[in-house]
């Protein structure tokens, strides 16, 4: 018998193993680090059927596997229409559903882990796997959308596991682009939506927040900042579903990011975004690189 650790949310848990099986649900030992609310599959009332004996729950159900069926369908943060919109599913991207509330479902984005509530009638069973990934901003479907073997023209198209190498390239073909909180597509996009698709077209993690891209990589210093490193100003204020404002490096100069303030994708001077975010509260920048 052996353990082997693994980590939900930033919460580690073993679970005892026995000739290759799960023998034993898995056991939270530090309940001191708190789950994230926004990515954990669960509520007082119910929970996901994988988070059974890790999170407390009256009922745990296994999830309904969905596909995201339209362009891209918004994802809410409660069960009415009319809530706060916190992210967007891209046509082809998994959605796991775990409860249902008239025309709604509640459940969580599989590709970067929001949970929330949406249309069901955005939404189709999932059966197999898509081919390939939208590789256009120009395409009827946004970029980084799944879709099969047939469904664009081939330029518009990449296999998946082909990525891109830059993701300033991506991020510059999508200068124009409206800004839009809660949004995260080649249609519209908040800010830290466009890096997130930016990553996601090279092939690397994005996650969905502000406070979670501050996170990847390694931390360098604005002297040392250049071409493709993130920087992000953190949101101190709580009670607020965002947590900050997010932007890539184009040069040691200038950076592309999509703002409240100009209203689109754009690129800006960094001393002169920095000066705004500053004066409107925002901690100082937070400079990160990949790779």
């Amino acid at each position: 018998m052996s353990t082997e650790p693994s980590a939900i949310n930033g919460t580690f848990a073993f679970a005892w193993q026995n000739s290759g099986s799960t023998v034993r649900a898995h056991r939270l030992i530090d309940r001191s680090t708190p789950f994230d609310a926004r990515f954990t599959l669960a509520r007082p009332d119910l929970a996901a059927q994988a988070l059974e004996g890790i999170v407390r729950a009256e009922t745990f159900r296994p999830v309904e596997p969905m596909r995201g069926a339209m362009p891209v369908a918004d994802i809410h943060a409660e069960a009415s229409p009319t809530s706060e919109r916190i992210d967007q599913l891209l046509h082809g991207e998994i959605f796991d559903v775990l409860d249902r509330r008239g025309g709604r479902v509640w459940g969580q984005s599989r590709r970067d882990g929001t949970v929330g509530w949406m249309e069901a009638a955005a939404l189709v069973p999932h059966t197999g796997l898509p081919g390939r990934r939208v590789a256009s901003v120009k395409a009827d479907l946004p970029l980084n959308a799944l879709i099969d073997e047939n469904g664009l023209a081939d330029r518009d198209m990449a296999p998946i596991g082909e990525f891109e190498t830059d993701p300033i390239d991506v991020a510059e073909r999508m200068l124009g682009v409206p800004h839009s909180l809660g949004a995260r597509s080649s249609l519209s996009t908040d800010c830290s939506g466009l890096v997130q698709q930016a990553l996601f077209a090279c092939g690397l993690a994005g996650p969905r927040h502000s406070d979670q891209q501050a996170q990847l990589g390694t931390e360098v210093s604005r002297a040392e900042a250049r071409r493709g490193d993130i920087v992000v100003w953190l949101n101190p204020s709580s009670g607020q579903s965002w947590t900050g404002h997010s932007a890539l490096m184009t040069d040691p100069a200038r950076v592309i990011h999509a703002t409240g303030f100009h209203g689109v994708v754009a690129v800006e001077a960094f001393d002169e975004a920095d000066a705004r975010y500053r004066a409107d509260g925002f901690a100082a920048a937070v400079f990160r690189r990949l790779g």
